[in-house]
Order: structure tokens, then sequence, then C-alpha cells
């Protein structure tokens, strides 16, 4: 049996796409037959929002189980996942209150290693293949529970002008990870929200070229599918299979395959 591979994705700046890809990556992972679990970290909840609807979320939020619950009382995560409704896809949702976390961290013996701690006896049990952990738009102590309990990280970047704002301050604050967790690899880069109609997408791949990091050869373009998809809590492949978006994030799925092991 295979090892278990936890994977966040991350970035700084908000509007990224992270929980976009986090799900959508998730959900061909499960569909290629990969045995895939979601951790959904960030208080916006839309990883959550984004395989239940707004009252199932909003109900787990409020309740004892879910993922603020699981690291307030420092809990085994097994006695927390939710099944998606996918086949090989299950998920541990997040909370509102997830916003106090930092705080409640603060005076936390081995503060950077309680998510990896929670986590420990899902992943040795090799249960999944993946875990998928998305991340809010932060840099700071819970930030850094993620990258430190994570084997690699994959930043989503938007195609835009604004997109690249804040990188250098995350693999500044990556460099601080490794030296807790000096395993942790960068599984490369992933652009999305790509419009090739306007100059400055040549720009921002440029730019990153010259990052110390693997890109992503497929971009995920803008499309309307991915917001309709939202809206119905479904990954967009589910929503609809024929789109764009679907097979884009589908062959940046066997990217991540290929890059990530």
């Amino acid at each position: 049996m295979s090892e278990t591979l936890t994977i966040c994705f991350a970035n700084n700046k908000g509007g990224s796409g992270k929980s976009t890809t986090c799900s959508n990556v998730g959900y061909f992972l499960a569909e290629a037959g990969k045995r895939v679990l979601l951790i959904d970290g960030d208080m916006q909840l839309n990883l959550s929002l984004a395989f239940f609807d707004e009252e199932k979320v909003l109900s787990i939020a409020s309740g004892q189980k879910n993922l603020y619950r699981a690291v307030q009382k420092q809990d085994d995560l097994e006695e927390y996942i939710l099944p998606t409704g996918y086949d090989n896809l299950d998920i541990i949702p997040s909370s509102t209150l997830m916003s106090s976390i930092e705080y409640e961290l603060f005076s936390k013996w081995q503060r950077e290693l309680i998510l990896k701690k929670c986590l420990k006896k899902v992943k040795e049990s090799n249960r999944y293949d993946y875990i998928l952990i998305d991340s809010p738009p932060t840099l700071g102590g819970w930030v850094m529970n993620i990258l430190v309990a994570s084997d690699y990280l994959i930043v989503p970047v938007e195609a835009s002008p604004w997109g690249l704002f804040g990188l250098s301050n995350l693999f500044e604050f990556l460099s601080e990870a490794k030296n807790v967790a000096p395993e942790l690899k960068i599984g490369g880069i992933a652009v999305t929200k790509v419009d090739g109609r306007k100059n400055y997408f040549k720009q921002t791949m440029e730019t990153l070229k010259e990052l110390p990091a693997h890109l992503f050869v497929t971009c995920i373009h803008l499309d309307s599918n991915i917001e309709w998809a939202q809206d119905n809590s479904k990954p967009v492949g589910k929503y609809r299979r024929s789109s764009r978006s679907s097979k884009e994030y589908q062959m940046l799925t066997e990217e991540v395959i290929k890059v990530c092991r």
C-alpha cells in the first residue's frame, strides 16, 4: 500500500483560486480511483461549500464535528471525517470559528505541530492516497501548522497584475516552515483565472518562470461554469464535464499525480 501524501493549497493573496483548485483536483483524483480526504482549513468555508449546500455547511460549522473543534481539542481527525457523496472522496469541514484559531494556538505547547499530530493516525493508516488541505489567505501560526503537516505545497496564482503580489512573502514564510518541516516540498505553481486575451497573462507567466518552483503546464482559464458549479455545490467536473475548466482541472490533476509522489 502506498504512502499517504498530504498536499496543501496556499497563497496569502485572496481570490487566487485555492478552494476551487483544491476541490476540483480532489474530485478528479477521486475519479481516477485515488482515495482522497479533503480538509477545509479556512473560516470562509469555501471548500465545504463546494460539496454541501449552505444550510448543511452552517449546521456543521456550528456543531462539534468540524476542523475547529478537532484542533481545539487536539483530537484524532478520524472522528471528524464526513462522506461527500462521491466515491473515494471524504471531507473534514471547517467552521467560522476558525477565525479565532491564531489566538488559541498562541499558548499551546509545540503549536506548529498540532495539526500534524491530529493527522497522524489518519495518515499512518494509509486509508487515503491523498490528503488535500485548503488554507486561508494569511501567513501566521495556523498556515504554519498546515505547511508543517504537509508533504507538498501547491500555490494557486491568479493571472492578474495583483495576482503576484505577496508571493515573495509566501516564499519567505515557506523557508521558515522548512526549518520545522525540512521534508516539505513545493509541488508547483498553478495559474488560475486566465484571460488569454490580456497581455498581462504573458507577463505573469514570464515572472513565474523565474521563481524557484515548478510551474504547472496546465492553466485554468476563466469560465462561468466554475461559478455555476459552486452555486450548485458541485465540482465543475460533475456540474459540466464538457466545460473547458473541467478538462483543464483534469489535466492539472494528472500533472499533480506525476509531480507529487
